[in-house]
């Protein structure tokens, strides 16, 4: 698989052997929405709590007479059919979001989706980026000239200046290849790739 070299003025100046284990895999897409749905499902937090019909305030007094009313029986304010009343299963702090994904699922995952960016044209390659000094505007200006607005950058390794320069940016995101996930893959418009990552790829998931 070859893949485009990109100049500083983001223009395809040449091209660069990628491996086909990586690269140039078949297109799976049900395989592809399983590892983005569970990679959302394991990132989700039980931040959300409802209360049981024992939790909510309430008085233990029955609420009108057994009989006589024409009304169905009641005995407590608190029951799940009254308005105000508790849940039956109610959502709890430690309800587990996961899903299981094997990690050969997650690897073939990750290597279709780079597989399709690059068939698609929305996969490049860069010899390095790196910025002088942590400047956001360094790196603002960098990918102005390359034309690249909505992009995430794999670079073989994300120095301090790098770091820094970057995490302003909006709808710019800069990882190293270990941190580099299928959601971020998906979501933006171009992928850049440094030479010295697509190494580090290869060795990830090949």
């Amino acid at each position: 698989m070859q893949l485009e070299l990109l100049n500083e003025q983001g223009q395809a100046a040449a091209k660069v052997d990628a491996p086909d284990t990586v690269f140039a895999r078949d297109y799976n897409e049900a395989l592809v929405h399983q590892v983005v749905v569970a990679y959302q499902a394991n990132a989700r937090q039980g931040t959300r709590k409802q209360l049981t019909r024992a939790e909510v305030h309430h008085s233990t007094k029955k609420p009108f007479r057994q009989k006589g009313t024409g009304r169905a029986r009641a005995g407590m304010t608190s029951s799940p059919l009254w308005r105000g009343g508790g849940r039956i299963f109610p959502n709890t702090p430690d309800e587990n979001f996961s899903h299981k994904l094997n990690k050969k699922m997650y690897r073939a995952g990750m290597v279709t989706i780079l597989s399709q960016l690059a068939r698609e044209g929305r996969l490049a390659v860069v010899d390095s980026l790196k910025v002088e000094a942590p400047k956001t505007k360094l790196l603002a200006d960098k990918l102005k000239k390359m034309n690249l607005d909505h992009v995430m950058v794999i670079a073989d390794e994300v120095d301090e200046n790098l770091f820094l320069a970057s995490r302003n940016l909006v709808n710019v995101l800069v990882v190293e290849p270990r941190y580099a996930d299928p959601l971020s893959l998906v979501f933006y418009k171009k992928v850049i790739v440094t030479k010295g990552a697509i190494d580090k790829l290869q060795e990830m998931f090949a």
